[in-house]
């Protein structure tokens, strides 16, 4: 399966995080992320460690982003606590395989979407240790899975998201081919969801009603089908085809945000700027988008995995990790619990959108944390003809390329910087290709001084000792259309928002046995400053503002936008801005403003419209 990809990850072992993606790892394991096994329930006491708490889905979601994590910052006390969780798990797999936590009368009616997503975890925790007990583990779950779909058909989350289980069976085919793991391969894509077929005879071009849940148009299994048929095709040896790209542009067409995702809150909602994404689909999406870019080669994907990285993720959780919210919406100007009769959400409750442990569901608090360590494992790519830029992230790597040690570097502060170094050191001459990644929105783009074309730059030739690329991009500050005769702008891979000074109250407190306590406790956000504006001139002057701050801090974006604003009447209606305002006319003088990236932002305004003076002009 595996062999036939474009490229190749590098497993965390090889792989170096620097600069702002060392940080961002930092600060997730020195929050909510790397201490949830202290202060969570669910994975504190778990029923996949013996416990009395959830046992299924969430110390799966979990360890699938806290193991690449702590082997990427080679931490030694969170290798040994992930080292503890897997040796909990596999000490419970039954002698036929069953490795989930529930009795053998409880098997027909337990939903084995957990039992696909733990043997994933378990070859993410191989790449990074290569403990000889995993190959035997996966081989005994998935054959127990196997005889568990012959009698029992996959029913809903399950049969929604069948193609994970191809994930660690594809991992197990590369090594080990046996017939029965091609026939349940078979089994999974009969008894799951067709979402070609439903893509093909696509109903749902409109919000879903309020109220009507769906597991079709429920975002995180939609941000997961992009990489199925990819997953598919692959395992049966099949050229990839087109499904994802044709999938994802209907997604957008009819649901996109200013931030490259589709809203899901937590179904389809639409394209008001008030109708939110849940964060499982965000890190679900980058990782179907990280799959396409390795499966197929096609820069497309590293442009949507930068678009979700660079701003759905790191808006959506508080600047120290500790918190995060279910949903995020494109004009956040309070973050305050909402009667259920006035929420904005069509599925979820009214505290969706507030910073805190487990807002909404727990989900999101479990699974955030693949987001980054997954990012920078997309970094440093390996191809059949040697070294290749995936996304663009400060990062180093130790690797072997045809018998010569060789060294490679990304410097940069990107996308905070317009482009990046590469060093490239080898241990004895040899000849191999680098292939660098120019962004799809770049204007233009130079290498060592050298104006280039399209979305990679190729470089064959003989590397030897050391040597420097320079790699340069010019980004164009535009607005753009989102929603009706709204607008937002974009600079590259980054949307810019006008920031919303926000006042924090803090919220402690035990709901269902669970405790909220600083710092894991939650938070309503409430606005100190004017956010009611529309643009004027449409002009943008773009300025680093904190050089040398290379992350997604609120209170210190490394750069942002000038730009002229005029102040309109704008109302809010049960806690949140009016999709738009009541009148496009100034009441007001112009104001001199900064935009900051999306992502260095708690409370702003995205979308908004021109005001009338300067329409014409727009």
């Amino acid at each position: 399966m595996y062999q036939s990809f474009y490229y190749k990850q590098l497993t965390p072992p090889k792989l170096k995080p620097e600069g702002w993606m060392y940080r961002q790892l930092r600060t997730q394991a020195d929050g909510l992320c790397g201490n949830l096994d202290k202060v969570w329930p669910d994975i504190k006491d778990s029923g996949w460690t013996g416990g009395e708490k959830e046992g299924w889905e969430r110390v799966p979601y979990w360890l699938d982003g806290f193991i690449p994590m702590a082997w990427l910052l080679d931490d030694s006390e969170l290798k040994a606590c992930a080292d503890k969780y897997i040796n909990a798990i596999l000490s419970r797999q039954q002698e036929d395989g069953w490795i989930c936590p529930c009795d053998k009368e409880e098997r027909p009616r337990y939903d084995i979407w957990a039992a696909f997503l733990i043997c994933k975890v378990l070859v993410v925790y191989y790449q990074c240790t290569e403990d000889a007990r995993i190959e035997q583990a996966v081989y005994k779950a998935l054959k127990c899975i196997s005889r568990h779909l012959e009698v029992h058909t996959l029913f809903d989350w399950g049969a929604s998201r069948w193609f994970e289980c191809l994930i660690p069976l594809g991992w197990l085919y590369d090594r080990h081919p046996e017939s029965w793991m091609q026939e349940l391969a078979v089994l999974l894509r009969v008894q799951g969801v067709d979402y070609e077929k439903l893509f093909e005879n696509w109903p749902y071009r409109k919000p879903q009603e309020k109220g009507r849940w769906n597991y079709l148009t429920h975002v995180v299994n939609l941000s997961m089908c992009l990489r199925s048929d990819m997953l598919y095709n692959a395992f049966e040896g099949r050229k990839i085809g087109d499904f994802a790209e044709k999938a994802l542009n209907m997604l957008l067409d009819y649901h996109g945000m200013p931030i490259g995702h589709f809203s899901g809150d937590e179904c389809l909602a639409g394209k008001s700027p008030l109708n939110g994404t849940e964060l499982c689909g965000i890190v679900e999406a980058m990782y179907s988008y990280e799959w396409l870019l390795c499966g197929t080669g096609r820069d497309i994907w590293a442009d949507h995995l930068e678009s979700l990285a660079f701003n759905a993720l790191p808006a959506t959780i508080s600047s120290d990790m500790w918190t995060h919210q279910y949903d995020q919406m494109s004009n956040q100007i309070q973050c305050s619990i909402l009667s259920p009769e006035n929420t904005p959400f069509l599925t979820n409750n009214g505290e969706s959108h507030i910073f805190g442990l487990e807002p909404n569901y727990g989900c999101c608090t479990a699974n955030f944390g693949q987001g980054w360590p997954k990012l920078a494992m997309s970094a440093i790519l390996v191809s059949k003809k040697g070294i290749a830029v995936g996304t663009v992230l400060p990062c180093s790597a130790n690797l072997e390329i045809e018998g010569t040690r060789v060294y490679f570097r990304i410097v940069t502060n990107y996308p905070f910087e317009d482009g990046y170094r590469i060093i490239v050191q080898t241990a004895h001459p040899a000849e191999f290709e680098i292939s660098l990644r120019i962004p799809g929105e770049a204007a233009e783009a130079y290498v060592d001084g050298e104006k280039v074309e399209g979305n990679r730059c190729t470089l064959r030739r003989r590397w030897e000792g050391k040597s420097e690329i320079n790699v340069v991009f010019d980004f164009e500050a535009k607005l753009q259309p989102q929603y009706e005769d709204l607008y937002y702008v974009k600079r590259g891979p980054l949307v810019f928002s006008l920031p919303v000074k926000a006042q924090w109250r803090k919220k402690e407190y035990v709901r269902d046995g669970v405790e909220r306590r600083y710092p894991y406790c939650d938070y309503e956000l409430f606005p100190e400053s004017a956010w009611n504006f529309a643009f004027a001139d449409g002009k943008f002057m773009y300025n680093k503002k904190n050089p040398g701050i290379g992350a997604f801090d609120s209170q210190n974006p490394p750069v942002c936008l000038k730009t002229t604003l005029c102040p309109v009447e704008w109302p809010v209606e049960n806690g949140v801005a009016a999709i738009r305002p009541s009148s496009l006319t100034p009441v007001g003088p112009e104001v001199e403003a900064e935009l900051v990236p999306y992502g260095c932002t708690d409370l702003r305004m995205t979308v908004m419209p021109v005001a009338e003076p300067y329409r014409k002009e727009i």
